[in-house]
């Protein structure tokens, strides 16, 4: 039982001595740093600039549909990077890929079909959205 914990031992040991350690520069920091107070220490900070107005207001929507396309965006372009190290991989050495639900192995030519569909897709959902408006600013 023991054996099979051996390699995670360094992993705990490392775990708890960044914690303590942690803590202790936390605990330190409370006790002995400095204790100045006052308004201008304790006036919120907004990057420099006073605050102006409510912090509760809202935003425009449109910010929200931007960063979510971002992001949605951002996430297809980082499903890419494991189909290009195999499809190079795969027409580089001219090796075939096992895929589960198919009887045949998957060789450059069918990765590529696979991706140019993935891409269409990505391409489409573009598409939608800016026929949609969702890119437009006004």
């Amino acid at each position: 039982m023991l054996a099979s914990l051996e390699p995670y031992a360094t992993i705990g040991i490392v775990l708890l001595l960044v914690t303590g350690l942690s803590l202790v520069i936390l605990i330190l920091a409370h006790t002995v740093g400095p204790k100045r107070r006052g308004p201008v220490k304790d006036s919120p900070y907004e990057s420099g600039m006073p605050v102006i107005g409510d912090t509760q207001r809202r935003f425009n929507v449109r910010y929200y549909i931007v960063a979510m396309l971002f992001l949605l965006f951002d996430v297809e372009v980082v499903f890419m990077w494991p189909w290009v190290k195999a499809y190079f991989s795969a027409a580089r050495e001219d090796a075939t890929f096992p895929v589960e639900p198919l009887a045949h192995p998957a060789g450059a030519g069918f990765l590529l079909i696979g991706m140019g569909i993935f891409f269409a897709l990505l391409l489409f959902g573009l598409l939608y959205e800016w026929k949609r408006g969702a890119l437009e600013w006004e």
